[in-house]
């Protein structure tokens, strides 16, 4: 039973019906909406979420729900985007924050692992099979170029610099992206932890011979 039902029990004198105090803030909806699914994959997993159950958990009408999703794959969608949104973001300021060069790109792939590992759910929908993404979304192609195109101009910068190995870009980016991708599945699943690994040092070497393979 939704709060604001609980206040709607005993009859009174007639008055007119107070409209149910939304549980977000007006103009906030669809960013509501995309926490509510997260929150929602991450407690209970894929098959637990449809629009119906991020609606009750926010006390929002159906009406409400598809003015911003058409149905359960244009919602999945937008947190994908989400996620590539929030990847290019922290890769950026990583890259930034240490001056860019070697220590900025080493920086840039810590961020990437430790992203997977603060929004799991957001990574798996972002690269994960079985989730009935909507590929032809401009919003989602936009933002999951955005945050490659952030290392693919790490790579070329550096290129010029003399400070890694003069490779075709796109190769080289698609490799380094394998590695750090790789390594951060192996740690939102947990078949790091299974075996005793810790994940922060384990990327941090890993960053480290990245470097050694790609440097000039």
């Amino acid at each position: 039973m939704s709060s604001y039902s609980r206040h709607m029990s005993a009859p009174r004198a007639p008055r007119p019906a107070k409209k149910p105090r939304d549980r977000y803030h007006h103009g906030d909806l669809r960013r509501a909406l995309l926490q509510a699914a997260v929150r929602t994959l991450q407690k209970h997993g894929f098959e637990a979420l449809t629009l119906r159950a991020v609606g009750e958990e926010l006390g929002v009408s159906r009406s409400a729900l598809y003015r911003h999703f058409a149905d359960k794959s244009a919602l999945l969608t937008a947190v994908a985007a989400e996620g590539f949104r929030l990847l290019r973001v922290g890769l950026t300021e990583a890259w930034e924050a240490e001056g860019k060069g070697r220590r900025g790109f080493e920086a840039m792939g810590l961020a990437y692992v430790r992203f997977g590992v603060a929004h799991p759910w957001h990574y798996r929908v972002m690269f994960g099979s079985g989730f009935d993404l909507d590929e032809t979304d401009a919003e989602l192609g936009a933002e999951g170029s955005a945050a490659f195109r952030v290392l693919l101009d790490a790579l070329v910068e550096q290129q010029g610099e003399a400070l890694v190995k003069t490779d075709e870009p796109q190769t080289q980016a698609n490799f380094v992206w394998s590695l750090v991708h790789g390594l951060t599945l192996l740690a939102i699943d947990g078949s790091l932890a299974q075996q005793g690994v810790d994940v922060e040092p384990l990327a941090r070497y890993a960053t480290e011979r990245l470097r050694t393979g790609i440097g000039a």
